[in-house]
């Protein structure tokens, strides 16, 4: 999990697209210098659950499982399936809590991490860029929050 500079974000490249497409090719370019590419093998842990970390990611490469620990059967459920686009660990980033969730990597996987210091620069450098990076963050949250609720409801 060594983070390096990020040489792969090419803002014209497919899976880049797809990960940011709430943004201009403009705009991607712009956040690329704030972004590290980040890389997991098959079946490690890319967010632990109830860790204190300062990143989220975007997936870039390969897919990821969401996992919750359930108290009922003390065991692991899947609660969702990140697929190549889709952005993750963006709750404990925003609140600057814990984990709600287990992140493992069903394949190897490759992620475009914003650091919480990355984010401070990114919003005193380019602030109408952060404020669209956190308008979609807030959108993800509502949309995974709604989808939650629906579940919930379905059950009872």
């Amino acid at each position: 999990m060594e983070p390096t500079k990020c040489t792969y974000c090419d803002p014209q490249a497919e899976d880049i697209k797809r990960a940011f497409n709430f943004l201009t090719t403009d705009e991607v370019g712009e956040l690329c210098p704030y972004l590290e590419l980040r890389e997991w093998e098959k079946d490690t842990v890319v967010m632990q659950e109830g860790d204190f970390e300062d990143y989220m990611g975007f997936v870039v490469e390969g897919k990821l499982a969401v996992k919750k620990q359930t108290g009922y059967w003390g065991k692991q459920i899947v609660i969702a399936v990140l697929d190549k686009g889709t952005m993750v660990g963006e709750g404990a980033f925003i609140d600057q809590g814990p984990r709600s969730n287990t992140i493992m990597a069903m394949e190897n996987s490759r992620l475009l991490v914003l650091t919480a210091q990355k984010m401070n620069d990114l919003t005193l450098n380019r602030p109408m860029l952060a404020i669209k990076l956190m308008k979609y963050m807030l959108h993800i949250i509502s949309v995974r929050l709604r989808k939650a609720g629906d579940r919930i409801s379905d059950l009872l």
